[in-house]
């Protein structure tokens, strides 16, 4: 039970996320009393099936909106959770100051509701953004919706802000003025909550600006990063300049065509015998200098071990183009790609691998032993898998 079956970030995340919630619930019944108001609630001349229409509408383009938004997202919520977290809360209190002000534009009444519907989208159309946080607390693994160690607490806090939106709303919904002081000052109260509780997540898995973060740090300093120091080096608003580089394959990339002179588009066999060339691994790399962008594809045989790699070594040609230091074989690289010509890619690609040979198992130690879990993984990686005959080593004489 309690403590033992939490770790230790729980009890500081849930404090803040039961402040947060909170704080949105009074919100929300700021909210509702508005749209009840702009519907005609408590209005003589207002038509009940106008009104039904109204909310059947409304209701609608939320649903409609799940399920782009279901379709678009997949599984980048998995790989940004905390991100997620802020962005779709920000988005719920934007849909509510939506809701407040739409009685003052009855014209514009239905369309706003509607907006402010699509707006709560990321918060209500994926029901399991909000909830998965905890897991991530949880010592010991539970069945059953009652495993979950937000539930009891969320439900109790919920509980807490409809008694007390029961006391508030006589008090102010007479005065738009102050029911909009309050408004905004809640939530003001639920960002600030929200971003303590999602700060004071540790997250012992690796997505890519952790992974970042940790790889930068040992690639200066020979030390790995623990969970703690890197989930609050972990940037929740700003987007890191090294995201993106490692890209999720698609079948457009081996399926790659230059035009020959004199014949037909032929698939292009000699790049894929360059990334294929001087290494073994069940993965390939193609860097893009102008864009500093790292494409990967990925073999049928690669495991979380190997995509973590291919992520390590996306990340490391990344750096060859930064700055701070490198260790010397890097550094000797990045003097050649800054003075060198951009043809000279798939060299640099290969003779990375020749360095992290020797570099990642050091660095997959230290993670394993600075507490990372490394046999998952939060880096967006999709489900296509690709095969090709690998390069035989070349024996020296």
């Amino acid at each position: 039970g309690f403590p033992d079956s939490v770790s230790p970030d729980y009890l500081p995340y849930q404090l803040w996320d039961s402040v947060q919630a909170f704080a949105s619930s009074l919100s929300g019944s700021l909210a509702t009393h508005a749209v009840l108001l702009g519907i005609g609630v408590g209005n003589a001349k207002a038509s009940v099936s106008a009104a039904t229409a109204t909310w059947l509408v409304k209701d609608s383009t939320g649903m409609l909106g799940r399920i782009i938004f279901a379709w678009w997202t997949g599984s980048k919520m998995d790989c940004n959770a905390k991100q997620w977290r802020l962005f779709a809360d920000i988005l719920n209190d934007v849909a509510m100051l939506l809701e407040i002000m739409a009685p003052i534009f009855p014209i514009c009444f239905t369309m706003t509701i509607c907006i402010s519907n699509l707006a709560k989208v990321p918060t209500s159309g994926a029901p399991l953004y909000p909830r998965y946080l905890p897991w991530w607390c949880c010592v010991r693994a539970h069945l059953g919706p009652t495993g979950d160690p937000s539930l009891g607490p969320e439900t109790l806090v919920s509980l807490a802000g409809l008694l007390v939106s029961l006391l508030m709303l006589p008090l102010v919904s007479d005065c738009p003025s102050l029911s909009l002081g309050c408004f905004f000052f809640l939530t003001a109260l639920h960002i600030y909550a929200n971003y303590r509780a999602v700060r004071a997540l540790v997250i012992e898995t690796l997505n890519e600006r952790r992974l970042w973060l940790v790889l930068k740090h040992f690639l200066q300093r020979g030390e790995v990063l623990g969970p703690a120091s890197a989930n609050q080096m972990e940037p929740l608003w700003t987007v890191s300049p090294c995201l993106g580089l490692l890209t999720p394959a698609s079948h457009r990339f081996l399926a790659i065509s230059v035009s020959i002179p004199g014949g037909p588009p032929t698939p292009c066999d000699f790049q894929l015998q360059k990334l294929v060339e001087g290494h073994q691994e069940p993965y390939l790399l193609r860097w893009d200098q102008s864009q500093n962008q790292v494409q990967v594809v990925l073999s049928q045989m690669a495991g979380p071990e190997t995509i973590l790699r291919a992520a390590t070594h996306g990340l490391v040609l990344g750096a060859l183009q930064g700055d701070g230091p490198l260790p010397g074989e890097l550094e000797g690289l990045r003097n050649r790609v800054r003075a060198g010509p951009e043809k000279e890619s798939c060299v640099i690609v290969r003779e990375t691998h020749q360095v992290l040979d020797k570099l990642f198992p050091k660095f997959l130690k230290g993670l394993q032993d600075a507490g990372w879990t490394t046999e998952k993984h939060q880096l967006e990686v999709d489900e296509w898998r690709a095969t090709w005959l690998l390069c035989p080593e070349k024996k020296l004489l």
